[in-house]
Formats: structure tokens, sequence, C-alpha cells
């Protein structure tokens, strides 16, 4: 396979941000991380209140390099809903994702393996590894690059692929056993509450770029949401780390 062939068969697309000029934004330094990987998915929803378990219908990843705040790097794939296949008229009018588009989507259990295998061919190429537990809260060597996840509050890691992965008794990467909760670090950086991620934008003087609630758009903003706060001088730390987290590894295991 030809390299774009092989990042089209893993189920995402790869570019390099060219939408602002090198001359217009301030290099970051003296970050942890010299890359983060933004993740923000969209699930199944209903109006009203039911029982209903929420599964993951847009998997959306893009890689923010922490140097130059630049999205180096994207990962996208629509997901098959098995429990409750058929998406709710709210579903796809909060979302605008329709019921053909996951019905050309793939299972969640495929999806999770070509995620890993795209994480490994970004570790191969940038040369960065994931955490071990002394190193997510202290500064890294000038020789090693590191590289965590950043959501937009706990729900995304902590609690629907959490969930979505112990109900289909799914393996998830043990690389997602923990994150930085931007939302969090917002408010604590800044002292205010966000309302929402497009108010947090607005509040820095940032317009949301694209359509809210679409996974990839709303991952594209948080990232450019935490390039402006490390400008600002915010050092990304991790908030949180599951209870199931291993401290031993560096790379990512196949699976």
């Amino acid at each position: 396979l030809t390299s774009d062939s092989h990042h089209r068969t893993l189920g995402l697309v790869k570019q390099r941000s060219k939408n602002v000029s090198s001359a217009s934004k301030r290099v970051i330094s003296n970050q942890i991380f010299s890359y983060l990987i933004v993740i923000d998915f969209e699930s199944t929803c209903w109006r009203e209140k039911n029982n209903y378990s929420q599964e993951i219908i847009e998997f959306p990843a893009v890689l923010l390099n922490t140097s130059t705040g630049d999205i180096d790097s994207e990962f996208h794939t629509f997901v098959q809903p098995q429990e409750h296949p058929i998406l709710s008229e709210f579903c796809t009018e909060l979302t605008g994702i329709t019921q053909v588009q996951v019905e050309a989507g793939i299972p969640l259990q495929i999806c999770l393996p070509r995620f890993n295998r795209w994480l490994q061919s970004l570790q191969l190429e940038m040369g960065f590894t994931f955490p071990n537990k002394q190193q997510t809260s202290s500064a890294s060597s000038s020789a090693q690059k590191l590289c965590t996840f950043v959501t937009w509050s706990d729900w995304d890691l902590g609690v629907c692929l959490q969930y979505e992965c112990k109900r289909k008794q799914l393996h998830k990467p043990d690389v997602l056993n923990n994150w930085i909760d931007l939302r969090s670090t917002y408010r604590m950086w800044y002292n205010r509450k966000p309302k929402g991620l497009n108010g947090a934008l607005q509040d820095l003087g940032l317009l949301f770029d694209g359509r809210e609630h679409s996974g990839l758009d709303d991952a594209k903003n948080t990232a450019r949401l935490a390039a402006k706060m490390m400008r600002d001088g915010c050092v990304m730390k991790i908030t949180r780390i599951n209870k199931s987290y291993v401290c031993n590894y560096g790379s990512v295991n196949p699976g």
C-alpha cells in the first residue's frame, strides 16, 4: 500500500494545518507533552429520558503539535451502533449524523484496532511515547517526546468509551486510561467556569469553526482552544488516571 492508501485503510484523513501563517503565532514552549491527541465522540441520544445505553457513532481524533499549535494528523470514522442501530430524529438533528453514514461505518470492535494502528503509526512517524506515571506531571527530557489525550470533560473516555467497552467486552487500548480534561483545566487556569466549548472559545476571542456537535469539528476546535491556552502560559497536565492504568508502558500494544 502507498502511504496515502495505508492511511485510508485506517479510516483516517491525514493533513497538515495550513490556515494560520507561522508569522501570526508564537511558538509554544515549556510543555510536558510534545503532542496532544484530542478526542470528541458523538453518541446515540434521544430527546426523551430513557434507560438506553449510549453508543459511539462518530470517532474522531486529531494530533495537536504543542510546539506549533498545528494539527498534524487526523483519524475519523463513523461507527455502527449495535444495541440501538436506528438513530433517533433528535440524534440526527443534534449531531448532523445520518442513518446512511452510520450504516456505512464500522462496528466499535473494528474501529478500536484501527485507531490503535493509527496510534502506532504516529509513534513511529513522530517519535513520541505515551507516559508512565512518573512522567504524567513533570517535564520530559529534551530527548524524549511525550504524548497524551485531551477531551472536553471526562465523559468521552471516562464514561462513554469506558462503559461501552465494558458492556460489549471489548479491549480498550491501555493508553486511553489517562487524559487531560480541558474543561477543568480551563476552569483552573482562567478561574472561571466556561459556558460549554463554544463559550470557552468566545471568552478567548475565538469563533467556533464548523458545526457544533460534529465530532471532528468539536475535536478541532478543542485543539484550537488548547493551543490558545498554551500560548497564554497554561502547561497541560494529566487530570485523570483510571484505576486500571498501568505505569510500565511507553508504546501502544497491538490489538
